[in-house]
């Protein structure tokens, strides 16, 4: 007789360690006789890694002062129109989340005008669809055009997917991502190595002009920068001089 297919709810218990012993027996051998199950369960365990990855430095650091329980309670006796709802949200930073789940709100507080949030963002995207041999964009390199509408549209932003065959990298297709905050496009791009590159584009009115910079994270690197309204990261498993080199000719590239 055979066994039934695990839930989903299933699935993912096994790929959140929540499994019992007996479940996970018999996930993995679902998995071994299901290759399109377990192609998904690899895409969640790559996206579980790659947030934690992204968020991990987060998850180490103290909360502030200023988000304190106390620090609230204080501010609410000093300003008393200062709304309930801020000290029952520092409660629960305080006492309920913890960790890197409760550090993704900061990240989103600051992320608009911070380049280390847009790093997070596009590295944490990479991983997650760089690593997927099936399906790792949504519209392919034949649909070029439909893919600089569809981001475009989302993003309220002219923007297409740079031509870097001069670099040695051909167009595979691309996304929309969903970021803390909003919609961005991921386009990406393979060279004769297989080595897997993600060009990763966001709105930002409100940042200022600056020429690329790394940010170094848990396993990848990002070359970031900001113009005319546009952030950008380049995200590649390469030296950060030679990913610095490659952003230099994507700027470029996205500028003509």
């Amino acid at each position: 007789m055979t066994a039934p297919r695990p839930s989903d709810a299933e699935l993912h218990a096994f790929v959140d360690g929540q499994a019992s012993a007996a479940q996970r027996a018999a996930v993995q051998s679902h998995l071994a006789a299901d290759p399109e199950d377990a192609a998904r369960v690899a895409a969640w365990q790559a996206q579980r890694d790659a947030l934690r990855a992204a968020f991990a430095e987060l998850a180490d650091e103290d909360l502030p002062a200023r988000l304190t329980l106390a620090a609230v309670l204080q501010e609410r006796r000093r300003r008393p129109h200062v709304a309930w709802s801020a000290i029952a949200a520092a409660a629960v930073l305080a006492f309920g989340i913890g960790g890197a789940g409760g550090w993704m709100l900061r990240g989103r507080t600051e992320a608009p005008a911070g380049m280390r949030a847009l790093a997070r963002e596009a590295m944490a995207n990479h991983a997650v669809y760089a690593a997927d041999r099936r399906r790792p964009t949504e519209l392919g390199a034949d649909q070029r055009d439909d893919l600089a509408r569809w981001v475009s549209n989302r993003m309220n932003h002219t923007v297409a997917p740079p031509d870097l065959s001069a670099e040695g990298f051909q167009f595979m297709g691309g996304r929309l991502a969903a970021t803390a905050q909003g919609p961005a496009g991921m386009f990406m791009y393979q060279n004769a190595a297989g080595m897997r590159m993600t060009v990763f584009v966001q709105p930002d009115p409100n940042a200022r002009s600056s020429g690329p910079m790394t940010i170094t994270g848990p396993s990848l690197d990002s070359c970031v920068w900001s113009d005319r309204g546009m952030s950008t990261a380049v995200v590649a498993p390469m030296p950060a001089d030679k990913l610095r080199a490659l952003a230099e000719q994507v700027r470029r590239a996205l500028e003509s």
